[in-house]
């Protein structure tokens, strides 16, 4: 037995019976790009959630946590925020599937997870999406665009069939929604998309304006090597809503529906109609989805100099104009670019602190990770452990 099962065991006296599982994801390139219609890079990753469930008849839904002592308990009928900060995720689920007519009742849960949290890895989203499918699992239901449908059946084995592209396309926007209106974090669909169209070996090419993912092989002889600054960050403090309200703004003053339709001479022939502030954050923006198509050329073309540099000039733009970076993350992408085999490095996800991605030509990667460490540890006095991460498939 695994140690979710026996964790299960031990709060809840017997096994589980359902058993989910939802990768951590990377954003490659594209940051903030997602609520604002735009183009993202990203890929799924080998941390990831887990959770183990079984049904109960009482009404009542208890949640377990290996990270958190506290064992979380309320009834299906009184959904409120009023228990741990990370539950909130879970119960924000449930109340946008009942608002889909969604019907369930109580269930047992274990949860353990791999994803480092605060590093921009998105465990919160995996969260979101481990309660979808487990709740599609223990009450089975179809869930695309236009609404509710006729419920899956389970073949001779107990199983589901796999969701369509739709349903995940429904599911993603029930989880984002889960996290805007009840964590108050007002997200695009970046993670919940990649965390659910995550494919091995493969980047996710996300069109947010309409809402379509393709898989785009990544290169051989590349490590993708994530460094956490230590810095956590808590996006639903408002500084993550501050800056998708400049966004909105500055669209409105440029007239048009988003940020993703304005290009950069239309940025500047308008730019008197904009505060300093508008202005820099669509800088960063508009400048942002161009790299994304720069980026999506330069993997078809093999040319991965030109997609590091594509990198750095990412987080350049992040820590001059966009404004989300912070000095450790600023040291670490430093430290990189000084790396024999580095190709590229940026701030992930939605910065303010959390971790850098690195591309790293494979031959130097344990090399790299060494040199890493040791000069992070030099200039700050912290313990920095580099962490190798694979590309594997989405949720299931």
């Amino acid at each position: 037995m695994t140690d979710l099962e026996n964790l299960f065991k031990q709060h809840f006296g017997a096994w589980p019976v359902h058993h989910v599982r939802a990768p951590g994801r990377l954003e490659l390139l594209g940051n903030h790009t997602d609520y604002n219609q735009g183009l993202v890079l990203s890929l799924a990753i080998d941390r990831r959630l887990e959770m183990a469930s079984a049904a109960r008849n009482d009404g009542k839904i208890e949640l377990v946590s290996s990270a958190f002592p506290e064992k979380e308990r309320f009834a299906c009928d009184r959904i409120e925020s009023d228990s741990a900060p990370w539950v909130d995720y879970v119960k924000g689920v449930l109340l946008q599937l009942r608002k889909r007519r969604v019907n369930f009742t109580g269930f047992n849960a274990a949860i353990h997870s791999t994803i480092p949290l605060g590093a921009g890895m998105s465990s919160s989203a995996a969260l979101e999406i481990a309660t979808a499918l487990t709740i599609r699992r223990l009450f089975p239901f179809t869930l695309n665009p236009a609404g509710l449908a006729t419920p899956p059946k389970r073949n001779s084995r107990g199983e589901l069939p796999p969701l369509t592209k739709s349903e995940k396309r429904a599911l993603a926007s029930v989880c984002r929604n889960a996290e805007s209106e009840f964590v108050g974090v007002n997200c695009g669909l970046l993670d919940q998309i990649s965390c659910l169209f995550g494919k091995a070996g493969h980047l996710v090419e996300i069109d947010c304006q309409h809402l379509t993912a393709e898989h785009l092989p990544m290169p051989p002889g590349v490590a993708v090597i994530v460094c956490d600054s230590g810095v956590k960050h808590d996006l639903a403090d408002g500084a993550y809503n501050a800056l998708r309200r400049e966004c909105e703004s500055a669209a409105r003053a440029l007239g048009a529906a988003s940020l993703r339709s304005v290009d950069a001479s239309r940025l500047e022939a308008d730019k008197s109609r904009l505060t300093e502030r508008e202005y820099q954050c669509a800088y960063h923006i508009v400048g942002e989805s161009r790299r994304v198509v720069c980026a999506e050329r330069a993997l078809r073309e093999g040319d991965l100099a030109q997609l590091g540099q594509l990198f750095f000039e990412s987080h350049a733009s992040s820590r001059d104009f966009f404004k989300n970076s912070c000095p450790e993350l600023d040291l670490l992408v430093d430290l990189a670019q000084a790396q024999p085999g580095c190709l590229g490095a940026r701030l992930t996800g939605g910065g303010f602190g959390g971790a850098t991605i690195n591309l790293v030509r494979e031959s130097e990667a344990e090399r790299f990770s060494h040199e890493m460490a040791k000069k992070f540890e030099d200039r700050t006095g912290r313990k920095l452990t580099p962490l190798r991460c694979r590309i594997v498939d989405g949720a299931c």
